[in-house]
């Protein structure tokens, strides 16, 4: 698990094709490794990474044929810049959400505009994820947690601060921008448990935990 706050930018230096899936040698910048081991955890431009070698300079990860379908990872090039988290541990602050690395699908960046000292991002996402994302709800965008400030059909908007901006590679997005997206596993679990189709299947399940039941009590709208 992480909490989609970056705590550096890497890149990426080498790409290798292994039977039909990827190894990525990855620079980790600022990042410090020295409590990092073989088989840890590392949020790499939001996907969930395992450590298979660490290089003095970075580490080296295994990209499944899963995960290059549902990520931006197989389109990535060589000079590449990737937001990195290391896996939180039980003493971690919570600054973002709980974001578990396991990308959803891949949004695209459709406008940009300015407002302020911030930035507004406009993203378009895969129309099977669309209704996970609400307003005021979190939404991981290459490893970012950040909250949706607008939704509009299969669109919604990002507010991005400066900070956010200086210390991630948003700012170097651009209209036509390919972004992983991961949506908020709560929504996830509310879909699943609403499903009348699963009843018979789940008769232990209680009979009020329905659609209306938690928009009456205020989970949903």
């Amino acid at each position: 698990m992480f909490t989609g706050i970056i705590e550096a930018v890497g890149s990426l230096q080498k790409v290798e094709p292994r039977s039909g899936d990827l190894r990525l040698t990855i620079n980790s910048g600022r990042l410090d490794l020295s409590d990092v081991k073989l088989g840890d955890s590392i949020a790499t431009n939001g996907v969930c990474l395992t450590v298979v070698e660490l290089t003095g300079q970075g580490y080296v990860a295994d990209v499944s044929l899963e995960t290059l379908e549902y990520s931006t990872l197989s389109g990535l090039a060589v000079g590449s810049a990737l937001n990195l988290e290391k896996a939180l541990t039980p003493s971690t602050r919570l600054g973002g959400h709980l974001v578990s690395g396991h990308v959803d699908g891949v949004g695209k960046i459709v406008s940009i505009e300015p407002s302020g000292r911030s930035t507004v991002y406009w993203v378009e996402a895969p129309v099977n994820l669309a209704r996970y994302i609400a307003h005021k709800g979190s939404i991981t965008v290459d490893g970012v947690s950040l909250t949706v400030n607008k939704v509009d059909g299969c669109r919604f908007a990002l507010n991005i601060v400066p900070h956010t901006q200086q210390e991630t590679i948003i700012t170097g997005y651009r209209a036509g921008t390919e972004i992983n997206l991961e949506v908020d596993v709560l929504a996830r679990y509310l879909e699943r448990l609403t499903d009348p189709s699963l009843r018979e299947e789940s008769p232990s399940a209680p009979a009020s935990l329905t659609a209306g039941f938690l928009a009456e009590h205020g989970f949903m709208k």
